[in-house]
C-alpha cells in the first residue's frame, strides 16, 4: 500500500503547487490556503504510512 498512498499524496500536493506560487490577483488568499492544504496532505500521508501501522500493532488482540 506504500505506492498508492505516496502517489495519491504527491499528485494532490503537486496539483496545489501552482496555487502556492501564484503572484497574480487573489494570491494573498490562495497562497496560505495552498500551503496549508499541501502540508495537510503530506502529514496525512506520513501518518497513514507510519503511525497507523504502529497503532494496529499496539492494539492488536491476541
Amino acid at each position: 500500500r506504500l505506492r498508492p498512498v505516496l502517489m495519491t499524496a504527491m499528485v494532490a500536493a503537486f496539483g496545489f503547487i501552482p496555487m502556492a506560487i501564484n503572484t497574480g490577483i487573489g494570491a494573498e488568499v490562495q497562497r496560505p490556503l495552498a500551503t496549508v492544504v499541501i502540508g495537510g496532505i503530506c502529514s496525512a500521508a506520513l501518518l497513514t504510512l507510519l503511525v497507523l501501522p504502529v497503532l494496529y500493532i499496539a492494539f492488536e488482540k491476541d
